[in-house]
């Protein structure tokens, strides 16, 4: 039988822009003590650690845990592109929930470089082939650098299909910027308007300006994970449990309905999300804040819908009448997401998971969303794999 399993610390660094940053091992062993300060556990009572990280040699976990300590754990690192930091909470809860361990650290960093990612073995076949060979016959190469071909492609079917307005997710953008504010943590805290976003570099003329998109970053996040029993013998803040988790990889969808909401994971999500609701009992209309991926700002739009947040074809309507946003339906992304925050894809769904932490323990100051009892979070990488997880004030 399954265990319930706790949040018993969280941790992040501020993340920074490529260059500006220090050494991955440094950011990491970092965001480690900050979780486990947090929790009020020495590193030697950790007995598994997960480790996630997307460009870097192998091993590169136990070089950051080493500067914690040497204690012989098992180390395991994890690289499932954009979604590698929830892919080791997805590990580290297994183990807590199967009673493999009590106590397990998950951790997640990423030291990028400028501009657009891009592949480092260009000896072998790339995990994107398909994707790529979809995208140029869906969408055409156009020039620009495949990660906004991708979404923004995604974003023009939405476009194409309902009539969907550029200036819509200009309007993501500008609620992303004023959450930001908020966030002492997050990358970019200046607000920007809604004009500003629309008169941004133009990526894709029609689909995207440079302000819509994400930028690469440097950053590190962890969380400590615990067994209901370890916290109470040890008292432990056990007011956060993961109530439920899912993650899900493509189906034949992706390639198969010839639609770049396809491509970039809108099945993926959808089934995640259902997953998640089905085993916690609940509905979207349930929640109080969500964290997902807004890599670009088209992916929050089409994220809405997969959520289940709104209707499918809703979404424009969902921004326009503010429920996206305090005082509306749904709180997304608090933090400031992946567009104001930065996005280092290892520490990415750390980050989220320690934004909600934070929510559901009413210590998320400015941002606090009011009466906050149930968090979701989403998080994607495309090649592919999505991980939701539902968090519950307990």
């Amino acid at each position: 039988m399954s265990r319930d399993v706790f949040v018993a610390g969280v941790g992040m660094i501020p993340f920074a822009k490529p260059g500006k940053s220090e050494s991955y091992f440094q950011m990491g062993s970092t965001a480690a003590g900050l979780a486990l300060a947090d929790a009020g556990v020495p590193y030697d009572a950790v007995q598994q650690a997960y480790v996630g990280y997307v460009y870097g040699d192998s091993t590169a976990g136990q070089r950051a845990l080493y500067e914690v300590g040497m204690t012989g754990i098992p180390i395991i690192n994890v690289n499932n592109n954009c979604s590698t930091g929830s892919t080791a909470l997805y590990l580290a809860r297994q183990a807590v929930a199967s009673g493999t361990a009590d106590c397990v650290l998950a951790l997640g960093f990423e030291q990028m470089n400028p501009g657009a990612l891009g592949s480092v073995y260009t000896d072998r076949p790339n995990p994107f082939d398909r994707f790529e060979a979809e995208t140029d016959a869906l969408v055409g190469d156009n020039g620009v650098p495949l990660a906004l071909r991708y979404f923004g492609g995604a974003g023009k079917a939405h476009m194409d299909q309902y009539g969907t307005k550029l200036s819509t997710f200009a309007k993501i953008r500008a609620k992303a910027s004023r959450h930001a504010a908020r966030n002492p943590l997050a990358l970019f805290r200046t607000e920007v308007s809604e004009e500003e976003v629309m008169a941004s570099p133009v990526m894709w003329p029609g689909v995207m300006t440079r302000l819509m998109a994400c930028p690469p970053t440097c950053g590190a996040a962890a969380a400590l994970v615990v067994s209901e029993t370890y916290a109470r013998r040890h008292g432990l803040d056990h007011s956060v449990r993961i109530l439920a988790q899912a993650m899900t990889t493509d189906g034949p969808e992706t390639f198969d309905a010839h639609d770049m909401r396809e491509v970039v994971g809108f099945s993926m999500a959808r089934n995640a999300a259902q997953q998640v609701y089905k085993q916690a009992g609940i509905s979207p209309s349930d929640l109080d804040v969500v964290e997902l991926h807004d890599c670009f700002a088209h992916n929050e739009l089409l994220t809405y819908e997969a959520l289940g947040l709104c209707p499918v074809g809703g979404a424009e309507k969902f921004v326009l009448d503010g429920d996206n946003t305090y005082g509306g339906k749904f709180v997304t992304n608090p933090s400031g997401g992946l567009l104001s925050k930065g996005h280092p894809l290892g520490a990415t769904g750390l980050a989220q998971c320690t934004e909600l932490v934070q929510q559901l323990r009413g210590r998320a100051e400015q941002r606090q969303v009011e009466n906050a009892r149930l968090a979701l979070q989403h998080n994607l990488g495309l090649g592919g794999a999505c991980v939701v997880t539902l968090y519950e004030r307990v």
